[in-house]
C-alpha cells in the first residue's frame, strides 16, 4: 500500500567552499567537485622564509620573498602571503593527493615540513523522502538524493531524534531507509550531508489507518494492529434488554402536590369552556334589526256622534284596540317576502 507523501517543508543544499587549517601535520581536508578551497598553511609568510608546496613529487609553488614563482597550476591557484592561505579553483578530483609544505630558512636550510590530505568530493543536491505502508501497518521511508559521494543520513521526527519507541528495532537512522512502527505519525526530516555539503527534507506523514485491538472472543485472546476500515475482529454482538424504571425516591413525596395542581389545572380549563359556550348560545339568542316580525291588526270601529250638522263633518270618535306584534322566526325560502293580517274596518254612523 502507497502512502501519499505530504507536504513538502524545507529543501535545503550547501556547498561551494571549504576552509580546512593544514597548519597540523597530518590534517584531513576536503574540497566540493567544482568549487573552491582554501588551506591555512601559515599564520603569515615571512621575507625571511622561503616555502615550497608539493603535491606529491610535484611543485606546486616556490615562495621566494613572498613572491610565488613558477606554480604548476597558476591559472586557478594564488598564495597569500599576509595570512597565510592557499587558495585552489576549480576543483577537480585529480587535485585529491597529498600536500607536503616545506619552510626554509633564509640561508636554505630546512626549517619545517608537514603534510596533509586533500580529498575532492561531489556534494549532495536535490534530497527526496518516498513513503510506503507495509502489510502490518508499518511505515517504510527512504531518502535519497541526486547526488554526493560518501553521504551520511540522519532521521528526525517533529525536531527530535527517533526512539525505539517510533523504530522497529533493525533499523538505524543512519541508513537511507526506516521503518516507522504503526502509530507514528508527524513531521519527518532527512538530513544527507558529507564532508563539503549538507541537504535536507522534511515532509508530514500519517499512520497507515492500522489500529490495535487487546481483545478476547469466542474463547480466543486476539493482540494485533489491524486495518482499522475493514476489520470485524472483536466486535460483539450486543443485546438489549427490557428495562424497569424505578421512581426516585427524592420526588415520591412530591405526587400529591403535583396531582392537586393538575386537577385544579383541569377543573379551570373545565369552567372556562362551559363560560364560553354559554357566552355564544346568549349572544346567537338575542334579535337582531335584521328580525322580521308579524303584525297583527284589531278592529277598529269609527261611530259618528248624534247632533252634528250633516253639511259640517265632525270629527270622528276612533276607537283604538290592542295591537299586538309577535315575533316570528326568519323564513328559510324567501328572506325579503313579508306576510301582513288585516283586520276589517268597519266605519259606523
Amino acid at each position: 500500500m502507497k502512502a501519499v507523501i505530504g507536504l513538502l517543508l524545507i529543501l535545503g543544499v550547501s556547498h561551494g567552499l571549504e576552509h580546512c587549517d593544514g597548519r597540523q601535520d597530518g590534517a584531513q581536508c576536503f574540497g566540493p567537485l567544482g568549487g573552491t578551497v582554501v588551506l591555512q598553511l601559515m599564520d603569515r609568510a615571512l621575507v625571511t622564509e622561503r616555502y615550497k608546496l608539493y603535491k606529491s613529487s610535484t611543485i606546486i609553488f616556490n615562495v621566494i620573498n613572498n613572491n610565488m614563482v613558477g606554480p604548476a597550476i597558476q591559472n586557478r591557484s594564488s598564495f597569500n602571503h599576509s595570512d597565510g592561505t592557499f587558495r585552489l579553483n576549480d576543483l577537480s578530483r585529480n587535485d585529491s593527493d597529498e600536500y607536503k609544505l616545506e619552510v626554509y630558512f633564509s640561508n636554505g636550510s630546512l626549517k619545517t615540513d608537514r603534510t596533509l590530505r586533500l580529498t575532492i568530493q561531489a556534494p549532495v543536491s536535490s534530497v527526496r523522502l518516498a513513503s510506503e505502508c507495509l502489510s502490518q501497518g508499518e511505515k517504510r521511508v527512504s531518502c535519497s538524493s541526486g547526488g554526493g559521494d560518501s553521504p551520511q543520513y540522519n532521521w528526525t521526527l517533529g525536531g527530535l531524534s527517533l526512539t525505539d519507541t517510533e523504530l522497529l528495532s533493525v533499523n538505524s537512522t543512519e541508513t537511507n531507509s526506516i521503518t516507522l512502527k504503526q502509530h507514528v505519525s508527524g513531521i519527518v526530516a532527512c538530513s544527507v550531508k558529507n564532508n563539503v555539503s549538507l541537504g535536507s527534507h522534511k515532509e508530514e506523514i500519517s499512520n497507515c489507518g492500522f489500529i490495535f485491538i487487546n481483545c478476547t472472543t469466542n474463547g480466543t485472546h486476539i493482540s494485533q494492529w489491524v486495518f482499522a476500515a475493514n476489520t470485524t475482529l472483536c466486535v460483539e454482538p450486543t443485546t438489549t434488554f427490557p428495562t424497569t424504571t424505578t421512581p426516585d425516591p427524592s420526588t415520591a413525596g412530591n405526587w400529591p402536590i403535583m396531582a392537586g395542581v393538575l386537577s385544579a389545572l383541569v377543573l379551570l380549563l373545565v369552567v372556562g369552556v362551559a363560560v364560553v359556550c354559554a357566552q355564544r348560545k346568549k349572544t346567537s339568542n338575542q334579535p337582531t334589526d335584521e328580525d322580521e316580525q308579524e303584525l297583527t291588526y284589531a278592529v277598529v270601529k269609527i261611530k259618528q256622534r248624534s247632533g252634528r250638522q250633516v253639511q259640517q263633518r265632525a270629527e270622528p270618535e276612533v276607537e283604538y284596540g290592542q295591537v299586538k306584534f309577535s315575533e316570528r322566526p326568519r323564513p328559510t325560502a324567501d328572506p325579503t317576502g313579508e306576510e301582513c293580517v288585516y283586520a276589517k274596518v268597519q266605519r259606523g254612523r
